[in-house]
């Protein structure tokens, strides 16, 4: 049986259902944005496709569902967010304004989310820097799944990345991918819904490209490219590691920096991001 909700109804429904397995208002209502919003753009890789995984740490005890982020300031361009072992985008909410406010001060800040546990889109973060005018980047690291050209084991993360560019009087271009063949969320969905994965996208456990999404996902991704595999990725690590680079646009979409005059203030604002994940890893 097929059900049609509208976003109000996405809204209410990962709301109520978070709310029901322990999360906290504040921490059910920033998940819904972002579910809501990747339903909206039809990203269904983030959408209500990533509620149950939610719901199993919350119900584990893996994560804190009430838990509440605190803000510190670092230096004069650096702000901290400890999410206190819960999940990312309560903190990413709580430190968005304060970091926000820093780049605008001192024309770079940076932001280091700790204690965390994210696997929402990133293209939801750096659009709504954009959204202030503001350029950002965002880089990710995950767990070992992707197996190096001509390898036959996982090794590189799947470290996704992402950049939003503001326009005057249009919406920002937003650009958001995995450095891998494909996302993991893109084989997920395939073997949900019974579907063959195109050839590349991964390799079964044996090393040997496969189309079918349960061998891909018990093996390791594909290699974006042989070239650029060898240069994008790193290992995975225990942490995330982002870079945002915000800077107000005067007018168009044109993808190139020119530093402002010496005599002006500096508009660039580049932003660092450092997010540890906790020791219990990825929900699935």
């Amino acid at each position: 049986m097929t059900v049609t909700l509208n976003l109000d109804e996405v809204h209410a429904l990962t709301t109520s259902t978070l709310l029901a397995l322990g999360a906290s208002d504040a921490n059910a209502g920033a998940i819904a944005d972002t579910i809501t919003a990747a339903e909206r753009d039809e990203c269904k890789s983030h959408g209500l496709f990533r509620l149950p995984g939610y719901c199993v740490a919350l119900g584990n005890g893996r994560i804190d569902g009430k838990a509440e982020p605190v803000v510190a300031e670092l230096a004069p361009a650096v702000v901290q967010v400890d999410a206190k072992g819960g999940f990312a985008p309560l903190a990413l909410k709580r430190g968005r304004e304060p970091l926000i406010e820093k780049a605008r001060a001192n024309g770079i800040a940076a932001m280091p989310v700790v204690n965390s546990y994210h696997f929402a889109a990133l293209w939801y973060e750096v659009e709504a820097l954009a959204t202030e005018g503001l350029v950002a980047f965002a880089f990710v690291n995950s767990r070992s799944y992707v197996a190096p050209a001509g390898g036959t084991k996982p090794l590189f993360g799947t470290d996704p990345m992402a950049f939003g560019w503001p326009r005057k009087d249009r919406p920002p271009v937003v650009f958001d991918q995995a450095s891998s063949a494909s996302a993991r969320g893109e084989i997920m969905l395939h073997h949900r819904d019974g579907k063959s994965i195109p050839e590349g996208w991964a390799i079964d456990k044996d090393g040997n490209s496969t189309t079918d999404p349960a061998a891909g996902l018990a093996g390791a991704r594909g290699a974006a490219g042989p070239e650029r595999q060898a240069r994008v990725p790193a290992p995975a690590r225990a942490g995330e590691f982002w870079l945002i680079v915000p800077r107000r646009l005067a007018d168009g979409p044109k993808l190139r920096w020119t530093p402002p005059a010496p005599r002006r203030s500096p508009r660039v604002c580049p932003f660092l991001l450092w997010r540890r994940h906790p020791a219990r890893g990825r929900l699935f």
